[in-house]
């Protein structure tokens, strides 16, 4: 695709600010992108990719404190009340829950929703990303995660970061080039290589720790 939810929300947001934004997208195939930053952001992102199915029950059930099986089943009593336990943590904890979302989340949200943090958006969400996989290869969901995703202010996807952060083709970036930009994504548009770079090198540095072991 060569626009998403996303970027139409940004460009929404500029005009409604009155600050002109260009976006810079470049799509590039996964083959073509080095092996090192496909690694670095699952690494940084979602380490179990290739083997939960959208959705991490684990992760997401250790920051909500479901203490039920995984996954829970509407069928069983006990699990009914685990959930119902884990959304009331939710409610009360709203501030300190993050809610971990997973690379086809992420994606998900991305093609076709907002940056919005309401539990209805978190469902519709979830939805998504169970429907990208059923239709959907790994390989094709991390893809289009790697040209979808923000890397700055009116920049999305590996290829226009890689360009616009670092005067480079993609498939040229090396080990740390890559960290950066794996550390970027959590907080694109304040913390990249080409502003405020303080916070994403931190994380780039444990990004690094991890690629070495």
């Amino acid at each position: 695709p060569t626009t998403s939810a996303y970027m139409q929300f940004r460009l929404a947001e500029a005009r409604q600010a009155g600050t002109p934004l260009e976006i810079r997208h470049r799509p590039v195939p996964l083959d073509s992108i080095p092996p090192v930053l496909i690694r670095a952001v699952l690494l940084a992102e979602d380490d179990r990719f290739r083997s939960h199915g959208g959705v991490d029950w684990e992760a997401l059930a250790e920051e909500v404190r479901y203490r039920g099986p995984l996954p829970p089943s509407p069928l069983i009593a006990s699990d009914r009340a685990a959930v119902l336990e884990a959304v009331q943590h939710v409610l009360t904890n709203r501030d300190s829950v993050r809610g971990r979302s997973t690379i086809t989340q992420q994606l998900a949200r991305n093609l076709y929703l907002s940056p919005d943090r309401s539990m209805v958006r978190k469902g519709q969400e979830l939805v998504i990303a169970w429907r990208l996989e059923w239709f959907l290869s790994k390989d094709r969901i991390l893809e289009l995660y790697l040209n979808l995703a923000e890397f700055g202010d009116g920049v999305f996807g590996v290829g226009a970061a890689a360009e616009v952060h670092f005067g480079r083709d993609v498939w040229e970036l090396g080990r740390v080039e890559a960290a950066s930009l794996a550390a970027t994504l959590p907080h694109p548009r304040t913390s990249n290589p080409s502003h405020n770079p303080a916070r994403m090198e931190w994380r780039r540095d444990r990004i690094l720790e991890r690629l070495a072991r």
